[in-house]
C-alpha cells in the first residue's frame, strides 16, 4: 500500500481563490495541490456561491439532478472548472441556497449544507470515481461520513471508500452557536440525520462527522490533545475520547507560491532573506501609507486576523493604554465584531501617529503589513493551527504568540545567547504575560544584529505542504485499513 496512488475527493465549504473567509479556504486549495504533486489523483468539490459567477472563470456545466430532503425537493446543478489547469474543481449549485453574497451568516445554514453533503454524494456516484478517500473539511461536510456509513454502506460506488474528517475549529459545529441550543433539542448524533425542517436546524454536523468518519484529525498535534479536555472540547470531549485511538494531529502548511515576499505582487518591494534592506523599505512605505511616523528604529507590530475573542483581541484591548506609552507602532488589518472595530478605530483616532486599523480585511493590505512589520502579534485564547504566524515567519515579521494549539507546535522562544528560536511565546492567557512577551521582543529589537539574525533565521524556516501532505497520505492509508 505504501506506493499505491490514491483517488482522493477533497470536500470543503471554501476553496481559495474561489471562496475564502480564513485559513480553511487556503488549506482546501493547497493540500490537494501538494497531494497531486505526490502523484495522487485529486478532485475538489465546493459550493458555487453567487459571487463565484463574477470571477470570470471558464465554467463547464456538468449535469443536473434533484435532492430530496424530507418532503422538499431541491434542484442541483453541477459545474466544473480547473485549479491551475491541473486539479478538477466541481461546484454544487442551487439558486435558492447558494446564489448569495456571503458564504455563511444565514439562518438556514444547516439546510444549505445538508443539501450540499447529499449533492456531493450524488456527484461522486455520477462521476463513477470509486474513490479511496473522501476528505471532509470542517463541520459543513460532517454529514458525508454519516450517510456513507449508514445509507450507502452496501452501495458499490462506496465499497472501497473511507472517510477522513478534519476538524479545523471545534467551536463551529453547525450553522448556529452550539452552546445556545436547548438541551432538549441537542442532536444525539445517532442514526441518519433528521429531515423535518424543525429538526434540521439542530443537526450537529461535527458530532456526526466524529461518530462516523474512519479517521478524525485536527490541524495541529497539540490541538488534537487539547480537544480531549473540557476546556477545549466544546461539549464533544466525551465522544472524542471514545474515538481517541482514531484521532490525529497534523500541522497545516502554507503555500509558498502564494505567501512569499519574493514575488508577492501586493508588497511595495519584493525581498527574501538575503535582501533584508528591502524589507526596511516596505516598512517605510507602510508607515507612509498609513500616516504613521516614518522612523526605522520604531518597531512596527502587525496584526492580520479576524477581530474576535478567540484571536486574543480582548487581551490587547486591556493593555492598549500601556502599549500607546511604549515606543512602538501598531497596525491592525481584519474584519470582525463591531465592539472591536469601534475600540481600535477610537485608538487610531486618539493616537494617529502610532495606531492604524484597516478594515475590512484585504489580501493587499494583509501582505503589506506582513512585509512592513517587525513583529506579528497573535495572542490567541485557543488556536487549532493558525496560518498567520507561518506567513509572518516567511515575511520576516517575528511572531509574539500564546502557547496553545498550533502556535505551540510552530513557534518557540528565541534565545539571544544560543540564537535558537523563532519568536516570543507566553503561556497564561493574561495581560501580564502578554506584556512580558512584548517587552522581551522589544528588548531584543534594541540589538540590530541580533534582530537581523532572528529575522533571517525565521524567513528560512520551511512550513511548506510537502511534509503535511505525506502525513495525510499515511492517514488516508490508516483509514483504508479500517
Amino acid at each position: 500500500m505504501a506506493n499505491q496512488f490514491l483517488t482522493i475527493i477533497s470536500v470543503s465549504a471554501e476553496v481559495a481563490p474561489f471562496s475564502k473567509t480564513g485559513g480553511l479556504g487556503d488549506v482546501a486549495n493547497a493540500l490537494p495541490k501538494a497531494l497531486s504533486k505526490l502523484g495522487h489523483k485529486v478532485i475538489m468539490i465546493t459550493p458555487f456561491y453567487g459571487f463565484v459567477r463574477d470571477q470570470g472563470l471558464k465554467i463547464e456545466e456538468f449535469g443536473k439532478d434533484k435532492i430530496k430532503i424530507g418532503e422538499q425537493t431541491f434542484p442541483v446543478i453541477f459545474r466544473k472548472t480547473d485549479l491551475n489547469f491541473e486539479i478538477p474543481v466541481y461546484f454544487i449549485y442551487n439558486r435558492d441556497l447558494f446564489s448569495r453574497s456571503k458564504i455563511y451568516d444565514y439562518p438556514d445554514n444547516n439546510l444549505r449544507f445538508l443539501f450540499f453533503d447529499l449533492a456531493v454524494i450524488k456527484l461522486i456516484k455520477k462521476l463513477n470515481l470509486r474513490a479511496n478517500i473522501i476528505h471532509c473539511h470542517d463541520w459543513h461536510t460532517g454529514l458525508i461520513p454519516n450517510y456513507i456509513k449508514l445509507a450507502y454502506k452496501n452501495d458499490p460506488a462506496f465499497k472501497k471508500t473511507s472517510c477522513v474528517f478534519t476538524i479545523h475549529n471545534l467551536p463551529f459545529q453547525f450553522g448556529h452557536d452550539w452552546w445556545k441550543t436547548p438541551p432538549k433539542n441537542q442532536d444525539s448524533g445517532k442514526g441518519l440525520p433528521p429531515t423535518s425542517p424543525k429538526k434540521i436546524e439542530y443537526i450537529n454536523f461535527t458530532k456526526r462527522g466524529i461518530f462516523n468518519a474512519d479517521i478524525i484529525n485536527t490541524v495541529s498535534v497539540r490541538y488534537a490533545n487539547e480537544i480531549l479536555t473540557k476546556e477545549f472540547g466544546q461539549g464533544l470531549e466525551k465522544i472524542l475520547n471514545k474515538r481517541k485511538k482514531d484521532l490525529y494531529g497534523i500541522v497545516n502548511g502554507i503555500d509558498y507560491t502564494v505567501f512569499n515576499p519574493a514575488f508577492d505582487q501586493n508588497v511595495y518591494y519584493n525581498y527574501d532573506w538575503n535582501s533584508l534592506d528591502r524589507k526596511k523599505k516596505n516598512k517605510f512605505c507602510l508607515q507612509k501609507e498609513l500616516k504613521l511616523e516614518q522612523k526605522a528604529d520604531i518597531p512596527v507590530i502587525g496584526l492580520v486576523n479576524r477581530l474576535t475573542e478567540q484571536k486574543g483581541f480582548d487581551l490587547i484591548m486591556q493593555i492598549m493604554p500601556l502599549l500607546t506609552k511604549m515606543p512602538i507602532q501598531i497596525v491592525i488589518v481584519g474584519t470582525g465584531g463591531k465592539d472591536y472595530l469601534k475600540f481600535f478605530k477610537k485608538a487610531a483616532k486618539e493616537y494617529p501617529r502610532q495606531v492604524a486599523i484597516h478594515s475590512p480585511f484585504t489580501e493587499k493590505m494583509g501582505s503589506r503589513v506582513y512585509a512592513g512589520s517587525d513583529m506579528f502579534l497573535m495572542p490567541s485564547r485557543y488556536e487549532p493551527c493558525g496560518i498567520s504566524q507561518l506567513i509572518s515567519l516567511r515575511y520576516g515579521s517575528i511572531p509574539i504568540v500564546r502557547e496553545t494549539g498550533g502556535l505551540s507546535d510552530t513557534i518557540s522562544n528565541f534565545n539571544p545567547i544560543t540564537g535558537r528560536g523563532n519568536g516570543f511565546v507566553f503561556s497564561s492567557y493574561t495581560k501580564e504575560h502578554l506584556l512580558i512577551a512584548i517587552t522581551r521582543a522589544l528588548e531584543n529589537y534594541k540589538y540590530p544584529k541580533v534582530w537581523e539574525h532572528l529575522t533571517w533565521q525565521a524567513m528560512r524556516m520551511s512550513y511548506s505542504w510537502e511534509i503535511p501532505a505525506q502525513k495525510y497520505v499515511r492517514l488516508y492509508q490508516l483509514a483504508m485499513k479500517k
